[in-house]
């Protein structure tokens, strides 16, 4: 039952994540200049406008994926480096806001249930499933912050290097080039390292995604964390 409500609150978790990632990318595109996201209907929270299955399997799996990019004509910017660096922070900015409404959430949650005078099997349920969609959102929202400012094309963070470089460049070449090709090694390497875990946790050690994912949580998130705890008084 909690491998199934797990899996559940993991797919919500996507969408919440992605769904306005996606749509801020479109928008601070339509602010920039370029309407192109718009006219294809991309300029929406609707996820399934967004959603790429494979993606958005192996984020509800593994915590990292991946939706269909937004549609993007830099050259309609009004300028262009402004334009494309806007564009490519927009959807981690926004993931990273509903970080810290989605910890105030859960963190809410453990308090009113810690403090349930009568829990019954259907409560206890309840609170594991309510809990654990506010943690996986922000939980996946910080993994999606610092898995797509990696440097990488077609990442977020190679709009940033593309937008704070010049055009002519040998290293936006490369990540341009084998930026592709260096995330799908990472990808594979971690659920290799995940499979291999199950019967050595040494495994672990050198799973550079996991890495990301420990830094995105307890060092990205440690000040929503910390502000909350103060907020709230847990």
């Amino acid at each position: 039952m909690q491998t199934l409500l797990y899996y559940i609150a993991s797919i919500i978790a996507v969408i919440c994540v992605f769904s306005p990632h996606e749509f801020a990318h479109a928008y601070a595109a339509y602010k920039s200049g370029d309407p192109t996201a718009k006219l294809m209907g991309r300029m929406t929270i609707n996820p399934v406008k967004h959603i790429d299955p494979a993606g958005f399997i192996l984020c509800a799996i593994a915590g990292f994926g991946w939706a269909k990019p937004v549609p993007v004509n830099p050259s309609n910017f009004h300028n262009f480096k402004r334009g494309m660096l806007f564009t490519a922070i927009a959807g981690v900015a926004i993931n990273y806001i509903i970080a810290f409404f989605a910890y105030a959430l859960y963190a809410l949650i453990v308090y009113l249930f810690n403090r349930a005078v009568v829990i019954s099997s259907a409560m206890i349920y309840l609170q594991y499933f309510t809990q654990l969609v506010f943690l996986l959102i922000f939980t996946y929202s910080l993994y999606s912050v610092v898995f797509n400012l990696l440097p990488l094309n077609p990442l977020d963070g190679y709009r940033v290097v593309q937008s704070l470089t010049r055009e002519v460049n040998p290293v936006q070449r490369f990540l341009r080039d084998y930026g592709q090709m260096i995330l799908i090694i990472l990808i594979a390497e971690s659920f290799l390292c995940n499979i291999v875990a199950r019967y050595t946790p040494y495994a672990e050690y050198f799973n550079i995604l996991g890495y990301i994912g420990w830094f995105a949580t307890e060092i990205i998130g440690f000040p929503i964390k910390i502000a909350w705890g103060w907020l709230l008084r847990l």
